[in-house]
């Protein structure tokens, strides 16, 4: 062969071995843009909501995304989106007249590779559709933290970040969780969805164990407004602060211990302690002396899910209490709304997997949730502390259809021990549409 066509055609094949070296390049970025949750990608693997990790390197990888869904879409130089949302029609049997129906929320949220190492995650949260001063609708920031990765299996974060706890608080899309609504014991008792601010650490072992430890802000005992029933309907919903202009006097501490070394298996337990009277001595009833400042707070939770063949079945308890709080009852007295010394709550549901087809599937579920926001008061210094409320007990059943793994429609009905207009308590017929991408 001539000199001249040897040169062609190396020429030729060095053009093609750069055409594919910069093919590989650019799917590296694309794969480096997208969020380390999405590549164990639970749900589009399996329609069924909130998939724990099937091996131990996924539980690492998983663990490494914090709360952010796992779907996502690279927009190229290391920027991925995702969202989701959420429509509910209630109708409650017995008064047909409060039926509703909601786009209760919406989110879009983005992740950012700055490097190998470091990325920032935030998600932007719209409620009820319509957010102005005369509308109950809402527009907050759920979650905006900075994390990064100081080795392969442990890290460190900071920002306003959402709790590690329960099995809902930090995977609450719709396409994850049983029924229309969130189950009440991740509503009333922890507060979902609940963050704070502050700084955290997470990591992972080859033997399956997950943690988390993290110093942030506290809820302020100081909002609780006994006049109204928010403190009813939630004790820590009421005075979280979601770190807008969050006091920050008094901090708390958090804790996670996950062990999924069984593929399908997540047993663990978290905690949130530390003190919630952010020194509010200064604005409590002009500058008198505010008489819940030493008050503090701790909640804990257990809970298990096993998630085998078509099968998933899962448990939670979690108990709380808030110490200090007789002289404050003291201040209240005439109101309707005390401040509980324990509230506690626990589910166990079941849900079977019944029909799938293409990417479609059929998941009929059961329910079953004790709770009591206020299951006792201190004892009032002169005398007998105010009556504990009655516990509640929710029996509920219904069928999440997936259209695709990441779009669900909902149908249940809910059976309530007992009425309560105000908590919005009754027996109800439910439909929901949910998506995430």
């Amino acid at each position: 062969m001539p000199v001249r066509a040897d040169e062609a055609a190396l020429k030729s094949e060095v053009e093609a071995l750069r055409a594919d070296v910069a093919a590989l390049k650019a799917e590296v970025a694309q794969m480096r843009a997208a969020p380390a949750a999405a590549s164990t990608a639970p749900v589009q693997a399996s329609p069924r909501p909130g998939s724990v990790a099937t091996s131990v390197s996924d539980a690492g990888a998983s663990h490494a995304g914090g709360g952010a869904p796992n779907p996502g879409t690279a927009l190229g130089d290391g920027t991925t989106l995702w969202g989701y949302g959420q429509l509910d029609y209630n109708r409650p049997t017995s008064r047909p007249a409060d039926t509703q129906f909601d786009l209760s929320r919406a989110v879009i949220g983005f992740n950012h590779v700055f490097d190998d190492s470091t990325r920032i995650y935030g998600e932007l949260e719209w409620e009820h559709a319509i957010a102005s001063a005369s509308d109950k609708g809402e527009s907050e920031v759920e979650q905006l933290y900075i994390e990064h990765a100081l080795a392969p299996s442990y890290g460190v974060r900071a920002g306003l970040m959402l709790v590690p706890i329960g099995l809902l608080n930090e995977h609450h899309e719709p396409t994850q969780f049983y029924g229309v609504e969130r189950n009440f014991v991740e509503q009333a008792i922890i507060p979902t969805t609940w963050r704070e601010g502050g700084i955290a650490g997470y990591g992972n072992t080859d033997s399956g164990w997950q943690w988390d430890l993290g110093l942030v802000t506290s809820p302020n005992l100081g909002k609780w407004d006994p006049s109204s029933g928010e403190g009813r309907a939630s004790p820590l919903g009421s005075i979280h602060q979601e770190l807008q202009l969050a006091k920050a006097h008094d901090l708390s501490l958090w804790g996670r211990l996950n062990w999924l070394g069984i593929p399908g298996l997540n047993v663990g337990a978290a905690v949130f302690a530390g003190k919630i009277g952010q020194d509010t001595s200064k604005q409590f009833e002009g500058n008198v002396n505010f008489p819940a400042d030493n008050a503090r707070l701790q909640l804990g939770e257990a809970h298990v899910r096993w998630q085998t063949g078509p099968w998933d079945f899962s448990a939670l308890y979690t108990r709380g209490t808030i110490s200090d709080t007789q002289a404050l009852n003291l201040s209240f007295l005439g109101q309707p709304t005390p401040v509980p010394e324990s509230f506690w709550g626990g589910y166990a549901q079941g849900a079977w997997r019944a029909l799938e087809w293409n990417r479609s599937s059929l998941v009929p579920f059961l329910r079953y949730e004790e709770f009591n926001t206020a299951a006792a008061y201190a004892e009032r210094p002169q005398g007998p502390g105010t009556a504990a409320q009655p516990t509640q007990r929710v029996w509920t059943t219904g069928i999440n259809y997936y259209l695709n793994p990441n779009v669900v429609f909902k149908i249940d009905y809910q059976n309530f021990h007992y009425d309560d207009a105000l908590l919005n308590y009754g027996n109800r017929f439910d439909l929901g549409i949910g998506y995430q991408f």
